[in-house]
């Protein structure tokens, strides 16, 4: 069986991937968290689509960290065989505050 590859180009849905991200958070009470994630792998969707589960923590900043559970949007096609997921979340509130993250993952393989 041959597995897809960063550098794979895949037309339609590739069952077992995930991807992964490196954001930061916004700005709140004076500083950011980085945010480095790696998704589960595809959940289908009812209309033949998937998306992705996701849950971790921020790293250690300003004396506490935060966690979050989160979905991504649906896949979204780059044109090139490989495709995205947008996502926006929340983490949890800690310290009195909680930070926002929103953005794309990394691309992986399949355009649907």
């Amino acid at each position: 069986m041959h597995r897809a590859g960063k550098d794979d180009f895949v037309s339609g849905f590739v069952p077992h991937h995930n991807h992964g991200s490196v954001d930061y958070t916004s700005v709140v009470s004076g500083h950011v968290h980085q945010c480095l994630d790696v998704t589960s792998p595809p959940i289908q969707t009812q209309d033949g689509g998937h998306i992705h589960y996701t849950e971790g923590y921020v790293l250690y900043e300003d004396g506490h960290t935060h966690q979050y559970k989160a979905y991504s949007g649906p896949a979204i096609p780059l044109g090139n065989g490989m495709h995205v997921h947008y996502y926006d979340f929340y983490t949890t509130e800690d310290n009195g505050h909680k930070h926002h993250i929103k953005g794309v993952d990394q691309p992986a393989p399949g355009n649907k």
